[in-house]
């Protein structure tokens, strides 16, 4: 009775995992079909079904990373078959992995990483032509993308050096403008200086003029008459001193004899 019951679990299970892979197969063809047809998006979306019944899918899971790649979606399909690639022990699946890891590396234009994939894949197959030359073009690649980085590098650390030159200059042409600008306002200043000491000059020398100046008084016709007779008495006055001088003088120089 045992060995009965365990004949038909082994049967069910058999017929499970036949209705799995026939399940599976028939979601890669039609993936297949439609991939060969250039339909990539519709065969992802069949490869991914047929993962989903057996999610460790060897086509599935390769043929996925295909589909990607042409829809040019080639950050997940470097992941898919750098999942693949490390899952597989066949060696010749691991080059094929690798070899289509490095393409969508390439594609990245991450050169480097993909010249370490190809490397991968010749590890496992080193008589992969399409490997070798794929590894040299993405040597050539390498190169002149370092060459164009050194070159924009050179540009702008000229374009820098050039930069911080016209800023230099700028600055200084500024100092010599606040430099000249200063000179011009201190000559303004002293201009300014020298005309208001000369206008102050200029007032003190009328103000002094003013004091030295006397004031004419105005005076009436009778005043300057009595005036003019006073100095004609003082002159008739003084005559008569003069005169009386004289005659004194005269009587003195007088010599008398006593008969």
């Amino acid at each position: 009775m045992k060995t009965l019951n365990l004949i038909i679990i082994i049967i069910l299970l058999l017929f499970s995992a036949s209705l799995v892979a026939q399940k599976e197969n028939k979601m890669i063809r039609k993936g297949n079909n439609v991939y060969s047809e250039g339909d990539f998006k519709d065969a992802e979306v069949n490869y991914r079904k047929a993962l989903e019944t057996k999610n460790n899918s060897h086509k599935a899971e390769f043929n996925l990373g295909d589909a990607l790649y042409e829809q040019k979606n080639y950050e997940e399909s470097a992941q898919a078959f750098k999942d693949y690639a490390e899952k597989k022990s066949d060696k010749n699946l691991k080059s094929k992995a690798y070899h289509n890891l490095g393409n969508s590396l390439l594609k990245e234009k991450k050169f480097d990483e993909s010249i370490k994939a190809y490397k991968n894949a010749l590890r496992n197959n080193p008589d992969d032509l399409d490997t070798k030359y794929n590894l040299e073009y993405a040597k050539q690649k390498l190169i002149q993308q370092q060459q164009q980085q050194q070159n924009k590098d050179n540009k702008d650390n000229k374009e820098n050096k050039d930069k911080n030159k016209d800023q230099k200059q700028d600055q200084n042409k500024k100092k010599d403008q606040d430099k000249e600008k200063k000179e011009n306002n201190n000559q303004q200043n002293k201009d300014q200086k020298n005309k208001d000491e000369k206008k102050e000059q200029a007032q003190d020398q009328q103000k002094g003029d003013k004091k030295e100046q006397p004031k004419t008084k105005k005076i009436s016709k009778k005043d300057a008459e009595r005036m003019l007779q006073a100095l004609k008495d003082n002159e008739k006055e003084t005559l008569k001193n003069i005169n009386l001088k004289k005659a004194k003088a005269a009587g003195k120089g007088k010599s008398e004899k006593d008969w």
